[in-house]
Order: C-alpha cells, then sequence, then structure tokens
C-alpha cells in the first residue's frame, strides 16, 4: 500500500485480504476503509468487554470467545477473517490472553 494515504495497515490485516501468493483480493482503498471499520470496532468494543468482565464475571477467554461467536454470525456482516482479526485486536487492546478462536470457514 504505497500511495499517499498516511493510514498504515498492518500486515496482520492484510493477510485477511491478500491470497496465497501475499497478492490483495481487493483494492487498496477497500482494505484501508475495511480496516479503519475494525480498528474502530475493536476500540469500540473494549468498554463493553470490561463491563461483561465486571457484570458477569466469566473469564477474559470466555468474553472474547462470545465477541468472536457475534462477530462470526452471518448477521453482523463482518466476514471470518476480519471477525478473528477484531477479537486479536481487542486482546491486544484490553492486554488479555488471546483464547483459541475457531478457525474461520472457507
Amino acid at each position: 500500500m504505497d500511495d499517499d494515504n498516511q493510514i498504515f495497515v498492518p500486515p496482520s490485516f492484510m493477510a485477511a485480504y491478500s491470497d496465497a501468493r501475499g497478492r490483495l483480493r481487493e483494492s487498496a482503498d477497500v482494505v484501508r476503509a475495511r480496516y479503519e471499520l475494525c480498528e474502530d470496532l475493536a476500540n469500540h468494543l473494549v468498554e463493553q468487554a470490561q463491563t461483561l468482565y465486571h457484570v458477569q464475571a466469566p473469564s477474559e477467554s470466555e468474553i472474547l470467545r462470545r465477541i468472536h461467536a457475534g462477530l462470526s454470525g452471518g448477521e453482523s456482516g463482518i466476514p471470518p477473517g476480519e471477525a478473528t482479526w477484531i477479537v486479536v485486536r481487542l486482546a491486544e487492546l484490553l492486554a488479555w490472553p488471546c483464547p483459541d478462536l475457531p478457525a474461520a470457514d472457507a
């Protein structure tokens, strides 16, 4: 993504939009827009995850699994690769260990 836009899209997110040879399957603009959406969503979910932890008191891993299940549902509109990336990013933001998440269906 070597254009004039200054938004850095991390390789971990680009992988969700790359083929086996590392080429993007979407335009750089689409990937960048999706990255911004996913980063914003991960940041937005921080407060919700913390609230769930203090109110329901399940484990950090269980909260992350539940959020992943919600994002992975067909009604969310989030592709499986993005759902996983969002939850991994959420775990980073919370400084929680990320559990093993179900593999994305091909």
